[in-house]
């Protein structure tokens, strides 16, 4: 099968609408091997890749033994295969697809969007026996929540997790959110100590939970409980806005850099945004620290946005004199702050769709989506920000092997690979999932 590593450096690098790496090279010669070849489990993290050093955590899912007829399988006759099991099973199953994911899946989704359009078309299509979800864990538990109860949400290999939503475990919110409870108590107060209400008279939380989407099921159900919500990183202002009509400030988990970002642009000053460190006392700060904030930022990051610096937009800029430079807002700040913009990676689609013909695009997000977006726009210059192509190692456990594997046991009547939240989980989750879909984000 064509390789991960072989597919990424066979790309034409000049300006021929194809995408360019700036110095060349992949992240990790790993990532030559098919993704059943890696030990499971990965003891030692989450293998090639952006998210290679971080630790998975026990527990994880190991990759299922899959049949050596899709290993051996040529990627023509897996293509056949998909195909072929696609026709036959109709309408009874719908292949989504995030923006992350690489061609060879991406090619046969029903509908490609980021997280946000995804959690949208689970909801939307009841008519699907089964939702086979190519993109990682908290995206098909999120899938399996909005769903029909009648339906399965299948992801091709439960392998393929999420090292960000693994930096915020339940029980270190849960701790944290006893913590802020004991200084805060549960209501806002005034320099004088009096309780804050909204306009209808009605006492304001002291905190409010939000958690990005890139979380598990069970965080996204504490968030329900406590009144919170979650967003995705298209509309994470309008929530923050819904968040403090509410609240006196926010607890913002896993992301710190999403959240500073989004919290920054709307005015708040970063000296009213501590960090909270699950493991110091207090997160690492004082109770007056905490007390004097707006929003709260768990320790978080995401291992692929992490990667672009202001050094990368300096170099991207001299050598293409001119460039606009987009990037996702899980790059650190002083990454959005050089940037000419930054947004959700539908933002980046359409700001590349809606320019005039012959720009040149520096884009700071997974290769993935920078080389899809050169290969579809061949009017413009389209290069990632990262010269070393680093892709997120989780998002590579879908296979096209694993997605033929699933769909032919569709079709023989077969659900494998099935991702299930429980019904207690789901409700309360599904309070603070129906919050974020109707926090649609303004045009």
């Amino acid at each position: 099968m064509t390789s991960v590593a072989t597919q990424l450096n066979l790309l034409p690098t000049r300006p021929s609408g194809t995408a360019v790496t700036l110095e060349g090279g992949s992240c990790n010669s790993s990532l030559t091997q098919d993704p059943w070849d890696f030990p499971t489990p990965l003891v030692e993290g989450y293998g090639p890749g952006a998210s290679q050093n971080d630790v998975a955590p026990a527990g994880s899912p190991a990759q299922p033994t899959i049949p050596q007829r899709y290993r051996d399988a040529s990627p023509e006759e897996l293509d056949a295969m998909i195909v072929a099991a696609k026709e036959t099973l109709g309408e009874r199953a719908v292949v989504m697809g995030h923006f992350y994911q690489r061609d060879e899946v991406v090619k046969h989704a029903d509908f490609i969007g980021d997280s946000f359009q995804l959690a949208q078309q689970a909801k939307a299509h009841p008519e699907a026996d089964a939702i086979v979800f190519c993109g990682v864990h908290f995206m098909a538990e999120t899938a399996d929540i909005l769903s029909q109860d009648n339906q399965s949400v299948i992801l091709p290999n439960p392998a393929a997790g999420c090292s960000m939503a693994d930096m915020a475990d339940e029980e270190s919110v849960e701790d944290c959110w006893a913590d802020l409870m004991d200084v805060l108590g549960p209501h806002a107060v005034d320099e004088n100590g009096q309780t804050v209400t909204d306009e209808n008279g009605e006492p304001l939380a002291s905190v409010i939970p939000v958690t990005y989407m890139n979380s598990s099921a069970a965080l996204k159900a504490f968030c329900g409980r406590n009144g919170g919500i979650v967003c995705t990183s298209s509309n994470a202002q309008t929530v923050l806005e819904w968040a403090f009509k509410r609240g006196q400030r926010v607890l913002f988990f896993p992301d710190q850099h999403l959240g500073r970002n989004t919290a920054k642009a709307m005015g708040v000053p970063l000296k009213q945004m501590p960090m909270w460190n699950p493991r110091k006392e207090l997160g690492g700060n004082t109770a007056q620290s905490l007390k004097d904030s707006r929003v709260i930022l768990w320790h978080g990051f995401c291992s692929v946005h992490k990667r672009f610096t202001v050094g990368q937009i300096e170099k991207a800029r001299a050598e293409y004199p001119g460039c606009t430079v987009i990037v996702h807002p899980e790059s650190p700040m002083e990454v959005v702050d050089a940037a000419d913009s930054s947004g959700s990676t539908d933002h980046i689609r359409k700001a590349v769709r809606a320019a005039e013909p012959g720009q040149t695009f520096a884009i700071g997000t997974e290769i993935n989506m920078v080389n899809r977006l050169a290969a579809e726009h061949p009017e413009h210059t389209i290069f990632c920000l990262d010269p070393v192509i680093c892709p997120c190692s989780t998002m590579y456990r879908i296979h096209p092997g694993y997605l033929a594997w699933v769909l032919e046991e569709l079709v023989a009547g077969r659900v494998i690979n099935q991702v299930s939240v429980s019904d207690s989980v789901a409700q309360e989750a599904s309070v603070a999932l129906e919050r974020m879909l109707a926090a649609v984000p303004k045009k």
